[in-house]
């Protein structure tokens, strides 16, 4: 054990919490709500094959989003892949490398070339320039990814993809129930994928959907997910299977009911961490814009180099105490399999994905976390030892 992790583990930090405390641990609604959804289910004898929960809760879900269309999936991967397919990408898309492995491995599972594009240090998100300098002949797309919930820069992402015909579409998994410009996100791009994954805020167990304001790529999308029939007997697409089950709709459903207060707690958290954090100086707490619509579904740290222990001191000590903080998006999906063995190189270009990869920590919130939890969480930061 290092100098840092022994001051945390046994100079004035709190004894280990009885259980673990995950970020992302699930939010659960009104159990007696889902339970009378299932015994409906049951008593319906249906229990897949787009029935009339899921029907229900596409259609709440295009309402809260204020979108035309919400195509429901099993899960937030399958999601990003049936919206590649439908919007036709091939050759090579641009995305970020700081993002789930999942945005990356949907394009190569079909045989498109993920190339990585720097973020913005400031926002987490991906930068316009560096998005301009990736642009060559075999380009087709672009996918943004609202990290954290804060919008990606979509006005810029939007000129681009206008100016160079390209099909723009989004990773949305952390930004359900978000807002920009005061308009909800799942209305930017072409269209938007979500993740309703049980470590997301808001759950339906597993499961995903895509949300889109054009007819035609929502009708795609539902062919796609169903084998491609039309009707029972005609098939008329290579599809698959991609469909959301009952049961998960009917948690979908009680969840939404519930979403408004989920939101308000993980404020409450977030406040209170900020509140905390304050006194230390070396950390910053990622910020949301107040005058948009937030889910504030993460808390998100930066380990400055003034910090008295390093990030990784940090997120190992906290294990030990049972707190079980992340280090969200390392090292960069480029430093993963089969990335880094198809571009080593690509580091070279991606130097602030790099920089904040190496600095961010992920504490937990949600309805498992209150105030006084918080505060002892934060006492494991009060680190005297070096940084090394």
């Amino acid at each position: 054990m290092n100098e840092a992790a022994k001051t945390l583990a046994s100079h004035g930090a709190p004894p280990a919490f009885p259980e673990p405390l995950y970020v992302g641990r699930p939010n659960i609604g009104d159990r007696e709500k889902f339970l009378k959804l299932v015994g409906e289910m049951f008593d319906r004898g249906r229990l897949s094959n787009h029935g009339p929960l899921v029907q229900e809760l596409e259609q709440r879900i295009a309402e809260f989003l204020g979108v035309k269309h919400c195509v429901a999936m099993c899960n937030g991967t399958l999601a990003l892949e049936i919206a590649i397919r439908a919007l036709n990408l091939t050759g090579e898309v641009i995305v970020p490398s700081y993002t789930f492995i999942a945005t990356a491995h949907a394009l190569h599972w079909q045989g498109i070339r993920p190339v990585f594009a720097d973020i913005d240090p400031r926002t987490h998100n991906l930068d316009p320039a560096s998005v301009r300098r990736k642009i060559t002949p075999r380009t087709t797309g672009i996918i943004g990814v609202h990290l954290w919930g804060r919008a990606a820069p979509v006005e810029e992402l939007q000129a681009i993809a206008d100016e160079h015909g390209l099909a723009l579409m989004y990773d949305a998994a952390h930004a359900f129930a978000c807002s920009h410009g005061g308009r909800m996100i799942g209305n930017f791009g072409r269209c938007e994928a979500l993740s309703f994954h049980a470590t997301k805020f808001y759950n339906t167990f597993e499961g995903g959907a895509v949300v889109t304001n054009e007819e035609q790529l929502a009708e795609d999308m539902r062919l796609m997910r169903n084998f491609g029939f039309k009707g029972f007997d005609n098939v008329i697409y290579p599809g698959t299977n991609g469909k959301l089950t009952e049961i998960c709709a009917a948690m979908g459903l009680v969840n939404l009911e519930s979403i408004d207060q989920v939101i308000e707690i993980n404020r409450r958290n977030h406040v209170a961490y900020r509140d905390v954090l304050s006194e230390f100086p070396g950390l910053s707490l990622i910020e949301f814009n107040e005058q948009e619509k937030n889910n504030y579904q993460y808390v998100v740290i930066e380990v400055g180099a003034d910090f008295p222990a390093k990030r990784d001191d940090l997120v190992d000590a906290f294990h030990r105490h049972n707190v079980i903080a992340r280090r969200y998006f390392w090292p960069g999906c480029h430093r993963m399999e089969p990335y880094r063995t198809l571009d080593p190189d690509a580091g070279r270009h991606l130097p602030h994905t790099e920089a904040v990869a190496e600095r961010v920590m992920l504490l937990p919130t949600g309805t498992a976390v209150d105030a006084a939890t918080i505060r002892s969480i934060c006492e494991m930061f009060r680190c005297k030892g070096p940084a090394s």
